[in-house]
């Protein structure tokens, strides 16, 4: 603790002795330089471990009737601050998170025109969070954001973990490359049949983005608590190797309404010499408000499968409920239509999901596909396309309803918009209230297509402000939301626990096209998951589509890898994708994803590269239990379990679910193998997985 107390003097001594400031973390490895240039433009500098990591950057916004706040401030007053406190999530991969940073605040006032504009600077172990913040003043009250200046000036040709910049979709596989090879990769990256793509300017990637630079050090940058602001994506100058903030427009041009009294979001840099670290970094999650609900108790993790992937497999099962397709919602009686006999949303079917989640201890069901619109649900040209309070004939939500409490299991809602966001709002409220009616304490959202307002963009500051009001009215009605194809998130559901998770990514339903390479999941953890839990819906058993008729695609891992997942890809909310009947097949490999946790107590990063391998070990939320994934990609590998982790003197009884030696993602990808060890805090166990494979570990006492 002296040494941090020395460390804070001494950047407090610094900042009081100019008009610039210099700030070290409280360990030391990281030194920010703050200063305004000859032309008064803020800029800023990043050392790490007494290197350049981020070179003298320029800071700044336009805003509207051609004014800026880039250039031409004098620096007017300047304050230090830090802070040290341990919080508690309501739910996450640690029961307890220390928030360590200290502060530097810069007020800045423009010469030519006397606006004023702070920026705020925090500086942790693991990297650094800035803002701007535009205080209320007597000159400047409503103005927009025209453009932001933000940049981060690498120097140097990074490794890149990257996707195509586009403000509709974050649905890209991850591309791995150079910055200077971005170029020459990005027509083949953007050319991916996806529901709604819309690409930002030049040449431009999405956050999270995940760096590497030649002498082997690893950088994130991302954003914190996207509030009233459109999401960031970066252009690549890959001559000078600097990137720069470019932010999601709206029908205009426009980027952000904005009213002084407001802040812009966190823009984020995580960096270390150990992948690790990436990993197990809190700064997003720190830079975000504290949770603003004073009763948690209804906010809980959820295991859960469902009526989903058997529309994506090829055996016919389809989301609508009539071949009929000229439907007017309100005005078109269901009970008049044919059916169309291969509804998968039905009644008997449904209760098929609740009994097999009843006995074998899974929390809830899905149901997609319950409510009347799927057959005409046609995006972008139609606004009023479903019903979230109508059922389908053949789905009876009285039934269910007692069927699923009698068994102590919850159904999951659906809300699929299908981007027809203005009529969604219309009927929010409605249908929150027919689900506490019926019982339902969780929805998964869907954004599929473009957006009506049209125009808009599904990371726009519109768009932005309806995903968190739709989290803020659910938390009216205590539901929990796990929101698909929304904007990346940036660490909001720790302000918002009942926002559980996010899909906003490549999520599994691209393996049902051929669509998912081996290193994906090796890359996720270090892009979309730094900015919070993803519901990815692993536990795919059986790999091969072709069974089912219709679908030739394969799975692009093992079925231990899709074991491991439920480990390695953190998320409160963790579903069994995979059809009954497979689970049915294989119950020894099974019994893994019933007895995995969803919520933790602490999370160790055991070996972690980007795009190569991660090794997680997670204690389960208030249980003597613990559990391993390991996953690699193409490539074979062996990995290394140090189990120093565990309590010290104590035995466990560890069960490893793993690769077999014949064992391959594309030849032999369901050939496992099970055994049983005894393990303490001494053991080492090294484990071989197959290419695209993994391993998976339940541990709990040997007594």
């Amino acid at each position: 603790m002296m040494k941090h107390l020395l460390l804070f003097i001494a950047f407090t001594l610094a900042v009081a002795a100019s008009r610039a400031g210099t700030v070290v973390s409280p360990n030391g490895d990281f030194q920010l330089s703050f200063s305004l240039n000859g032309k008064g433009t803020p800029v800023y500098e990043l050392r790490y471990k007494g290197k350049t990591l981020i070179g003298e950057s320029a800071m700044g916004v336009d805003i509207h009737a051609g004014y800026n706040l880039k250039q031409n401030f004098e620096l007017v007053a300047q304050q230090t601050d830090s802070k040290d406190e341990l919080w508690q999530p309501v739910m996450g991969e640690q029961k307890e998170i220390r928030n360590h940073y200290n502060e530097y605040l810069v007020q800045l006032k423009q010469d030519s025109t006397g606006f004023r504009m702070d920026i705020r600077f925090r500086l942790f172990d693991d990297g650094l969070g800035f803002r701007y913040e535009f205080p209320v003043q007597p000159i400047l009250r409503h103005f927009i954001i025209k453009k932001e200046y933000t940049q981060f000036k690498l120097g140097e040709d990074y490794k890149a973990f990257w996707m195509p910049g586009d403000f509709d979709s974050n649905e890209y596989p991850t591309n791995t490359s150079k910055l200077s090879e971005i170029r020459g990769m990005m027509d083949q990256a953007k050319n991916e049949g996806l529901a709604c793509q819309s690409f930002a300017d030049g040449l431009a990637v999405q956050t999270p983005l995940m760096l590497k630079s030649p002498e082997g050090v690893y950088v994130n940058i991302h954003e914190a608590a996207l509030v009233n602001y459109p999401a960031m994506v970066l252009n690549v100058d890959d001559k000078d190797f600097v990137l720069s903030a470019q932010l999601a427009p709206d029908y205009e041009g426009n980027k952000a309404y904005l009213q002084t009294g407001s802040v812009s979001p966190w823009r984020t840099i995580v960096a270390s010499d150990d992948a690790r670290d990436i990993l197990a970094s809190n700064l997003i999650l720190n830079l975000n408000e504290p949770c603003i609900y004073s009763d948690t108790s209804w906010i809980k993790p959820c295991k859960y499968i469902g009526v989903w992937w058997e529309y994506f497999t090829g055996g016919g099962s389809t989301w609508a409920y009539t071949d009929e397709l000229n439907i007017r919602i309100g005005q078109t009686d269901y009970t008049k239509l044919k059916p169309n006999g291969h509804h998968g949303a039905n009644t008997e079917h449904v209760k098929e999901y609740i009994d097999f989640a009843a006995a074998n201890g899974f929390d809830a069901v899905l149901v997609e596909g319950w409510n009347e619109g799927w057959e005409d649900n046609w995006a972008y040209m139609k606004e009023h396309i479903y019903s979230f309070t109508k059922a389908y004939p053949d789905f009876d939500v009285e039934e269910l309803h007692r069927y699923a409490a009698a068994k102590g299991v919850k159904i999951i809602m659906h809300h699929e918009t299908t981007s027809s966001v203005l009529d969604y709002e219309r009927q929010m409220n409605d249908a929150f209230q027919f689900m506490v009616d019926h019982g339902y304490s969780a929805v998964k959202t869907g954004y599929v297509g473009k957006i009506i307002p049209r125009g808009e963009h599904h990371d726009g500051q519109w768009m932005v402000n309806h995903y968190l009001n739709v989290v803020k009215t659910a938390a009216d009605y205590k539901i929990m939301v796990n929101s698909h194809e929304a904007v990346r998130p940036t660490g909001l559901h720790r302000t918002y626990p009942n926002w559980i998770a996010q899909e906003s990514a490549r999520g599994t339903e691209f393996e049902s096209f051929n669509g998912n390479r081996p290193d994906h999941t090796t890359i996720l953890p270090f892009t979309r998951l730094m900015g919070g839990p993803m519901d990815y819906t692993p536990g795919i058993f059986e790999g091969d589509l072709s069974v089912y008729g219709n679908n030739k695609a394969k799975l692009s891992t093992t079925l231990t890898k899709q074991l491991a997942l439920y480990v390695t890809m953190y998320s409160p909310l963790q579903m069994a994708a995979d059809l009954i009947e497979n689970y049915r097949k294989y119950p020894d490999a099974f019994r893994f994803i019933k007895e995995v946790e969803v919520d933790w107590d602490e999370t160790h990063i055991l070996e972690a590269e980007p795009g190569d391998y991660i090794t997680i070990a997670r204690k389960a939320k208030g249980k003597d239990a613990w559990f391993v994934g390991g996953i690699t990609d193409e490539n074979a590998r062996e990995a290394k379990v140090d189990f120093s982790f565990l309590p010290k003197g104590r035995k466990y009884r560890a069960t490893i679910y793993a690769d077999a030696k014949d064992a391959d993602y594309q030849t032999n990808p369901k050939a496992y193998t099970i055994r049983t060890v005894k393990v303490n805090s001494k053991t080492v166990l090294k484990q071989r997985l197959a290419r695209s494979g993994g391993f998976a570990i339940s541990l709990f006492p040997a007594d």
